[in-house]
């Protein structure tokens, strides 16, 4: 099975369902099952999720891609051992910040590609003056290290609670929020500073 991401614009699982673990822990159950179609679903379901973490994490498509795809290669490959998974969300959110890690130090060397570049992570603005304002939180943000962009996007995009962000990125839930309250310093600081 081959898996396109699609950068940019209105992408697969936009809007997904992911107030509720159900639909995922049935998905993950189906794969346990050897039910290989539920991998086109689940793919539909969280690869944008999946994707905007890798990109906010690597900073590079190419990236972000690779990670999305390493995410459901191992899915296919380790399908006996899905069943036990109590929260699918979060543990695909794990297991692609992991990979989007490892990717990440092993192209440490590489030029990393302007975040403010991908227009699809910034918050959409219903009118000019929230445009201008999203803008300039978007390019804000994008000054941010790796990991508060992370803890940023986990929490406010992803919904996640410090717990569960410290259970995907594998720190204490304390270190997930101090991360968030320094980011949000940051940023008032930057702010502030009119720049």
């Amino acid at each position: 099975m081959v898996f396109k991401i699609v950068a940019g614009g209105s992408e697969a699982g936009e809007g997904e369902p992911w107030s509720s673990a159900e639909p995922w822990r049935s998905l993950l159950a189906q794969l346990a099952r050897g039910e290989h179609d539920a991998l086109g679903q689940l793919y539909d379901l969280a690869s944008t999720r999946l994707y905007r973490l890798a990109l906010w994490r690597t900073g590079n498509r190419d990236d972000a891609a690779e990670v999305v795809q390493e995410v459901f290669v191992r899915l296919a490959r380790d399908h006996t051992r899905l069943a036990g998974i109590d929260d699918p969300r979060w543990w695909l959110l794990a297991v692609a910040h992991r990979i989007a890690v490892d990717v990440t130090r092993r192209r440490r060397r590489r030029k990393a590609e302007a975040i403010e570049d991908f227009s699809s992570l910034a918050a959409s603005a219903v009118d000019q003056g929230r445009t201008v304002d999203a803008e300039r939180a978007w390019a804000l943000v994008a000054r941010l290290s790796p990991k508060q962009r992370e803890v940023i996007f986990l929490h406010h995009f992803a919904e996640l609670s410090f717990a569960e962000i410290g259970r995907c990125i594998g720190v204490p839930a304390f270190t997930a929020a101090s991360r968030h309250r320094l980011a949000i310093a940051s940023l008032r600081r930057l702010l502030g500073g009119g720049r």
